[in-house]
């Protein structure tokens, strides 16, 4: 489990083709990373993975062809920044909300705008996971835990303040990218319970 609260901007610097998917290679960039361990989880763009290999300054971990085809990890170049962050301890502070790291689809950038020193950004989700996004809930944008401050048929909309900006790979985020997103997991457990229907394809 994560917070969505951004530890460390990284780096992607090599995705290996293995048998059909991939190794990816992730330079960990500002994430404290001293007392890391085989087999831990770290959260990628949003995207849970699990390292496999690790020195000092990077850490190695496998995408499956499911997570590759379902997120936007497939597409990134060797160069692309990344939001990281590390599983949550018992002990932690929820800053942000309770986010699995199970990617429901992936959106598009469609607008960034200036709000005095705050930006507003819309983007543009699936049909299908709009229904779970609810003004003022919470939702998962590339690992980053963010309050909805509008949505519509089309998409939904939030707003930035300048630490996010300058402490997230959305620093280099334009119009037109693609992201991951999370519904949050209050609506997957309560669509359950009611018994409608998948809330995403999920990675």
């Amino acid at each position: 489990m994560f917070t969505g609260i951004i530890e460390g901007v990284g780096r992607l610097a090599r995705a290996e083709n293995r048998g059909g998917d991939a190794r990816l290679t992730i330079e960990v960039g500002g994430l404290p990373f001293a007392d890391a361990r085989l087999g831990e989880s770290v959260s990628v763009n949003g995207v849970c993975l699990t390292v496999v290999a690790f020195d000092a300054n990077s850490f190695e971990a496998d995408a499956s062809n499911e997570t590759l085809a379902l997120t936007t990890l497939g597409s990134l170049a060797a160069g692309a920044l990344l939001n990281l962050e590390r599983a949550m301890r018992p002990t932690d502070r929820l800053g942000g909300h309770l986010v699995s790291g199970h990617v429901d689809g992936v959106g598009k950038v469609l607008d960034i705008r200036q709000d005095a020193r705050a930006q507003r950004w819309r983007f543009a989700a699936p049909p299908a996971l709009l229904r779970y996004i609810a003004k003022k809930g919470s939702i998962c944008v590339d690992g980053v835990s963010l309050t909805v401050n509008e949505v519509d048929a089309a998409g939904f909309e939030v707003a930035l303040i300048p630490h996010t900006v300058s402490n997230t790979a959305f620093a280099q985020t334009s119009v037109g990218d693609t992201v991951n997103l999370e519904i949050d997991l209050v609506a997957r457990y309560v669509e359950r319970l009611l018994g409608t229907g998948s809330a995403g394809a999920g990675a």
